[in-house]
């Protein structure tokens, strides 16, 4: 699979679990503007055969080269950045839990489910949308794993798939500043997540992110109850250089933090 490919199914798979996302685009190409992604983001259990070592293949395998890794600690989070060589291509963020830092019965939880893959089923080129490579988790275990960590209850009930694409902001014409596209994508009805502040980052970290607050979708539990979850969102981010004079092409941790809290179902 070439990477034009790649990102056309993980587009279509991402817009059908956030069909506001494609609205979003469709308001801003109206304005006359281009639309890039500045990234694409990914969650998963750190546990084999779905661990990040394990998920990076098919990105490397499109290319793509490790760039840096990142550490949430009160998330229970390991990440790595790829890029690619190309600079047309997105970046990546691919995340995982470390099953490991929550309670026992948590983790009894997720391993069940994990326990549940076909190995070789990661092997599949559609592997990062391919959603819950298991049975539907309890809606009981869903509401035990919210309790530690709204991330592995999202892995739990979705699987795997894009949590979000990214509008690159220094590629807009009409709304340059972070806040101007907040505004704009605010004023047509989308709430925005407003955990650690509008815009998360600065200048002076190089890097300005914001999002909205992630769709939602009815998912069928285990035990025969069906409830509306948050399930992906839209990010915008507006990029500056360092003093190498080169675009910041990293994350900053800080500020993932709170983006990631775009699928609370608190929100």
């Amino acid at each position: 699979m070439n990477p034009e490919t790649f990102f056309t199914h993980l587009w279509e798979d991402y817009i059908r679990m956030a069909p506001r996302a494609a609205k979003i685009k469709q308001l801003f190409e109206e304005q006359g503007e281009t639309v890039l992604n500045d990234h694409v983001a990914f969650r998963t259990f750190g546990l084999d055969p779905i661990g990040l070592k394990t998920l990076e293949k098919p990105i490397l395998a499109l290319g793509y080269e490790r760039f840096a890794p990142y550490r949430f600690e009160a998330k229970k989070l390991n990440a790595m950045g790829y890029l690619h060589p190309k600079p047309e291509y997105p970046r990546i963020f691919l995340s995982e839990l470390e099953v490991e830092a929550l309670s026992p019965k948590a983790q009894s939880i997720i391993q069940a489910l994990v326990g549940q893959i076909d190995a070789t089923v990661v092997e599949n080129d559609d592997i990062l949308w391919a959603g819950p490579l298991w049975s539907p988790v309890a809606y009981t275990d869903y509401e035990q794993l919210l309790e530690e960590s709204e991330y592995a209850a999202w892995v739990a009930a979705l699987g795997l798939h894009a949590n979000h694409f990214t509008i690159a902001v220094n590629h807009l014409e009409k709304t340059p500043s972070l806040e101007a596209v907040l505004d704009f994508v605010e004023s047509a009805g989308y709430a925005i997540n407003e955990s650690g502040g509008r815009v998360k980052g600065s200048p002076d970290v190089l890097l300005e992110q914001g999002s909205t607050l992630a769709d939602r979708m009815e998912v069928n539990f285990a035990d025969g109850i069906k409830r509306s979850i948050p399930t992906c969102y839209y990010e915008f981010a507006r990029r500056y250089k360092g003093p190498d004079g080169a675009l910041y092409n990293g994350f900053v941790a800080a500020s993932a933090d709170k983006i990631f809290e775009s699928t609370n179902t608190k929100q």
